[in-house]
């Protein structure tokens, strides 16, 4: 009820009448029944604007800590989260994979629309990274379809690292059903989920027209962060060697 409430009457309408999100081929998702929606990662705001452009609930899976925080601040955060269509699942141990997955069948098994990253994170400079293969894994254990999804612009109303964005029309663009069940029965053959979640990620890639990075986001952000870390160590080299070499002239 909380969804409902959040999507049309609070949050739902002002987001609709600020942004004005352009919506493309939302007659690809599936009036009723199961399906997963596999969608880029620009902003912590797409999966406030994706599930705002479809009639239909979408349910994610967010990080446990946001359902677990103590005091007033955690009780409206459990509410808020629990409401707007989120499930907890803990991301700290090595079955964090297999919680998520289990939340999503769940979720498919009641005939409802799950929505995922296959990237695992957030894009943190606008690429598109290489995906996890849970979704495909997902996908032929359910036998559900998968349909590819593109934001666009939510890095720029909410970039990631920064509290405030500048204003942009998001777009949201649905792209046509995939169908793995040529596949089925093959879900423990690691190339053949490799080979899925590949081709998803080449239909969000069409939809989306980002850059194609094949390497993991995390490790692409990791990889940044020690670039920025070393160059910011190198300037500060030079300055001290700079000022020491002005005393010395002194």
């Amino acid at each position: 009820m909380f969804y409902w409430f959040l999507k049309w009457i609070a949050i739902g309408p002002v987001l609709r009448i600020v942004f004005r999100p352009v919506v493309e081929g939302a007659h690809h998702v599936p009036e009723e029944g199961a399906a997963i929606l596999a969608s880029n990662h620009l902003s912590y705001a797409d999966w406030l604007f994706m599930p705002l452009t479809l009639p239909r609930r979408v349910t994610f899976v967010a990080k446990a800590e946001y359902f677990t925080t103590p005091g007033l601040k955690g009780w409206f955060q459990r509410k808020f989260f629990s409401g707007s269509g989120q499930v907890p699942i803990d991301r700290s141990g090595a079955s964090a994979a297999e919680g998520a997955l289990s939340a999503a069948k769940r979720i498919l098994d009641q005939g409802e629309l799950f929505g995922i990253y296959p990237e695992g994170t957030r894009s943190h400079d606008g690429k598109l990274y290489r995906g996890k293969t849970g979704v495909a894994r997902l996908a032929l254990e359910t036998g559900v379809p998968v349909i590819p999804v593109a934001v666009l612009g939510t890095d720029v109303v909410a970039p990631p690292g920064k509290k405030f964005g500048t204003f942009t029309r998001p777009g949201v663009r649905f792209g046509r059903p995939l169908d793995f069940s040529r596949y089925e029965g093959m879900e423990n053959d690691r190339y053949i989920l490799r080979s899925i979640t590949d081709e998803i990620m080449y239909e969000i890639m069409r939809l989306s027209g980002q850059e194609y990075v094949d390497q993991y986001a995390a490790r692409a952000k990791e990889e940044s962060k020690r670039l920025e870390k070393e160059a910011k160590d190198a300037k500060a080299a030079t300055v001290d060697e700079g000022q020491a070499e002005r005393r010395k002239a002194s």
